[in-house]
């Protein structure tokens, strides 16, 4: 049997709107976060092997929403920023933003390198097992998948990734209809 995953990324947070890095800061959605989380329940809809979220608030409630109630695990988190944490993309310099950017070359100062990210997310995909599972996280988790299969990017709110991680397959993208694909959120 086949492991397939079916990742969303959480819904508009309030550091979505303000263009902020997140990362462990526990945010909560939006009213439009909110919105976009409830209109992911059709596309969540089956039989699941399991079902999981981040441990993170804005994860949790989109998973609440879409879902239901689910367990959690933290190595579904958003990549630690150290001490870009809360900062706005604007008020990064031109290298900063283009660090962040390369993503899995980066290490934010007092923060978290991408090969620790990687470790813990793949970790957490091997212990799952065959079957079907559906995943509530955050752009980074979702950007790291992406990467494994090279095609790393970023997602909009409210995606909904489909993968055959057995066979490293990309098998569908949905993002919510008003959405274009995010260039610098995390």
């Amino acid at each position: 049997m086949e492991v397939i995953l079916h990742a969303v990324r959480h819904g508009e947070s309030a550091s979505n709107v303000e263009h902020r890095l997140s990362g462990w800061h526990d945010v909560p959605l939006t009213a439009k976060g909110r919105a976009q989380a409830q209109a992911v329940k059709p596309h969540v809809t089956g039989d699941y092997t399991s079902v999981w979220s981040s441990d993170l608030r804005r994860a949790q409630e989109t998973a609440s929403l879409a879902w239901g109630s689910c367990p959690t695990d933290r190595r579904l988190r958003e990549m630690d920023f150290g001490s870009y944490e809360g900062r706005c993309w604007k008020e990064l310099s031109e290298e900063e933003t283009r660090k962040i950017l390369a993503f899995e070359s980066f290490t934010p100062p007092g923060g978290e390198p991408f090969a620790q990210v990687r470790a813990r997310v793949l970790a957490f995909i091997e212990q799952l097992g065959a079957g079907c599972h559906l995943l509530f996280t955050h752009g980074g988790v979702l950007r790291t998948l992406l990467a494994e299969l090279g095609q790393p990017r970023f997602v909009p709110n409210a995606s909904v990734v489909g993968i055959n991680w057995t066979r490293s397959e990309l098998l569908f993208v949905h993002t919510p209809p008003s959405e274009t694909p995010a260039i610098k959120e995390a």
